[in-house]
């Protein structure tokens, strides 16, 4: 078995090797499914809103804030 290992090695380069490897690790991952996916997404788009909401607010209390000290 090492034997052929040495084999493999010797006779790809660094791409093949990199292509080969990305591929085993891909077999490994576990992927969400189908209902698994769509609620993580929703999931994401709400967080971005509410965070979008937030820094939109303290956005807006920082640009009255300088607007009150700076009097215009």
């Amino acid at each position: 078995m090492a034997e052929k290992e040495k084999k493999v090695k010797n006779s790809e380069n660094a791409i093949q090797r990199y292509f080969r490897e990305t591929l085993g690790e891909l077999r490994k991952v576990n992927w969400p499914t189908w209902p698994e996916a769509k609620r993580l997404t929703g999931l994401v788009l709400l967080v971005m809103l509410v965070v979008g909401i937030f820094l939109a607010g303290v956005d807006y209390l920082s640009g009255a804030l300088i607007n009150l000290v700076l009097g215009i």
